[in-house]
């Protein structure tokens, strides 16, 4: 009995042991890694609803603390608004990006290229960078993608959802709003791509459809970002990358970074969601008449959080539609894209900002070195953004 007791202690000692050292592994690559998110929706509700993201919020998925916490070097901050705004609300969001950075100059920075991004870092500032999602907002204006720059945009979806008169998106595309002989990318739309090349504005392809897709990649003479998407053999919906797309990205050099929404990632959740939504369906009806449908989404998950958990996929997933693409075009060209703020759901555990760690876990779980995750964390953005912008 002695000896069996001894055992059982030795073993949960040694077990002990290993989720402590695997626990130092973990802290040491996150710490060591330059962390970056390409797309975070943050600045839109933020003027919607006038808080301040200097301060831990109850609500939402970003703020300058939890930023910390999890240990999130450089953020994306999306620049968008439906296909009814345009250039006025670009411009309003970036001050209010400009206005945060002013009110807290010693936690962030503004980054304009990657040796402006590297020095952010080192002084251990959030470093702060622009992506301004959806062609829309340029309003068919080549000098106003000019004006975007100069103010710090590093990238432009070339579409959100909607079409513009040169772009289609894969939602029309796929719908069929936008006929076959008219999507893709017209003159204008490639003087777009052109301009974006020679100022150093990366090409973003996600929300694209495929024939602006392949049209704006053999228009771009530099390599493009694919800022927020997933694998579409893994979750077949429009908004996810088909694999000769994937491979098309590898061939150009550029980097697909991985959406956390469960809608994206995986295949199950819009039924699961179904289910849930229908449960509490005179709730949902209750709470959007007097919040508007997304707010009440919001309301209701919070509300019914077991039921809502209930329909998330694990971390694992996540991980799943990295090593897809790895698997496809190499360790040099995946990265993250959480579209934290921009959706309603997330992988389980993986609630905000604060829990990038736990991605750097998984990749280690699943047997991902230190280098490669280093890569996948942040490492291969900040090449495709010395390739864009030439520092």
């Amino acid at each position: 009995m002695k000896k069996l007791q001894s055992s059982l202690l030795s073993l949960a000692f040694f077990i002990i042991l290993s989720v402590h050292v695997k626990a130092q592994m973990v802290s040491k690559i996150h710490q060591d890694a330059i962390v970056v998110d390409t797309h975070g929706d943050i600045l839109f509700n933020q003027i919607k609803s006038g808080i301040d993201i200097g301060k831990l919020q109850p609500k939402g998925n970003f703020d300058l603390v939890r930023a910390k916490q999890g240990g999130l070097d450089v953020q994306f901050f999306s620049i968008w608004c439906d296909e009814k705004g345009g250039y006025a609300v670009a411009k309003q969001e970036i001050d209010s990006l400009y206005s945060l950075i002013k009110r807290y100059p010693n936690r962030i920075g503004l980054a304009r290229t990657a040796t402006e991004l590297q020095s952010t870092v080192k002084e251990q500032k959030l470093a702060a960078m622009i992506g301004v999602e959806g062609g829309h907002m340029i309003e068919n204006r080549l000098d106003y993608i000019d004006s975007l720059a100069k103010r710090g945009m590093a990238y432009l979806t070339l579409t959100w959802n909607n079409s513009t008169s040169w772009a289609s998106s894969a939602a029309e595309e796929t719908s069929g709003k936008v006929k076959s002989e008219k999507a893709g990318l017209n003159a204008f739309g490639r003087q777009v791509v052109r301009r974006l090349n020679k100022l150093g504005v990366m090409v973003d392809l996600s929300h694209v459809g495929e024939k602006t897709f392949y049209d704006a990649i053999a228009a771009s003479s530099k390599p493009v970002i694919v800022s927020h998407s997933c694998a579409y053999s893994l979750n077949p919906v429009p908004r996810n990358l088909k694999d000769e797309q994937i491979k098309t990205v590898g061939k150009n050099g550029g980097v697909v970074c991985v959406n956390f929404y469960s809608g994206f990632l995986d295949s199950t959740f819009s039924n699961k969601q179904k289910v849930f939504f229908a449960k509490y369906d005179d709730e949902l009806k209750k709470l959007s008449s007097k919040y508007g449908r997304s707010n009440a989404i919001d309301t209701l998950i919070a509300n019914h959080q077991a039921d809502a958990d209930a329909t998330r996929p694990p971390v694992s997933l996540l991980v799943e539609h990295i090593d897809h693409i790895v698997k496809l075009i190499g360790v040099d060209h995946v990265g993250l894209g959480a579209d934290f703020d921009g959706a309603e759901s997330f992988p389980l555990g993986i609630n905000s900002v604060a829990d990038y760690p736990k991605i750097t876990s998984e990749l280690l779980r699943k047997g991902y070195t230190a280098v490669d995750i280093k890569k996948i964390m942040g490492a291969n953005v900040v090449r495709l953004i010395k390739e864009n912008k030439g520092n």
